[in-house]
């Protein structure tokens, strides 16, 4: 929920690191997402504790104001610069190839995006490597971590800005719907298909492969949208496995009896 809340907060983070600089780079961007995803973590925290809101309506809350104001500043400036709200929104994984990173030499590197979610992608594999144990303590035994000295709050909104920053990276290629169920779909789906901690990030990965190069191939097809393909290839193995699960498959469950 969290994941899904900071995927559509970051919005107005990214508009307005636009318009404050004026430029699309990726670096602007993630910073602009990566503040907004600390405040929104900050924000679900603060209605929770101290609005007395449930958890799940102070996320609903946060994202959807926060969502709400990006959605405003995008159709406000769409006309004086270069945003568009169905490209935040769905984005379009065919246009990839054609946003070339060219050097001043006139020397094409190839796509931008490339680049820019490769960078990502190390960043954050050398946080979770190092951070493995800490982050594992801290999110599912924030008692017993508080015990013996490790920071819950400050890990809390390390991993915070971890998720803001691939969801930015994954924003201008994908768009937020596919982002979200990206984010949610593969983890909640290797959740069901095993209990062991480390084997379920192996088969979330796998799963998230499975679900992009499927869903790509279902789409040219097809000739209809490479992300919601995408998107629905991850909703059909959720079912799957919601369904025929080893051993929290409901089919399976009724045929055991």
């Amino acid at each position: 929920m969290v994941g899904d809340a900071i995927s559509h907060a970051v919005l107005p983070g990214i508009v307005i690191a636009f318009l404050l600089t004026g430029a699309r780079d990726s670096a602007t961007m993630v910073i602009g997402a990566g503040i907004l995803g600390v405040l929104t973590t900050f924000l679900i925290e603060f209605f929770h504790k101290k609005g007395r809101l449930q958890t799940d309506a102070s996320i609903g809350v946060t994202f959807t104001w926060l969502f709400a104001i990006g959605v405003i500043l995008i159709s406000a400036f769409a006309g004086k610069v270069d945003l568009d709200q169905d490209c935040v929104l769905y984005g379009e994984i065919a246009y990839v190839p054609l946003d070339l990173w060219i050097t001043e030499s006139g020397l094409i590197m190839g796509p931008r995006v490339l680049y820019t979610t490769g960078a990502v992608l190390v960043v954050i594999l050398i946080f979770i490597l190092f951070g493995y144990k800490e982050l594992f303590l801290t999110t599912f035994d924030p008692a017993y971590a508080s015990a013996i000295g490790i920071s819950t709050a400050l890990w809390h909104y390390l991993l915070m800005g971890a998720v803001s920053i691939t969801t930015v990276a994954s924003f201008e290629a994908v768009g937020a719907i596919l982002v979200v169920a990206l984010l949610i779909a593969p983890p909640a789906t290797a959740y069901l298909l095993t209990e062991n901690f480390k084997f379920m990030l192996v088969t979330t990965v796998a799963l998230g492969i499975l679900v992009s190069f499927s869903g790509y191939y279902i789409a040219v097809w097809l000739d209809g949208s490479i992300a919601g393909a995408m998107a629905s290839v991850a909703g059909i193995l959720f079912g799957m496995a919601f369904l025929f699960a080893p051993g929290s498959g409901i089919i399976i469950k009724v045929i055991r009896r």
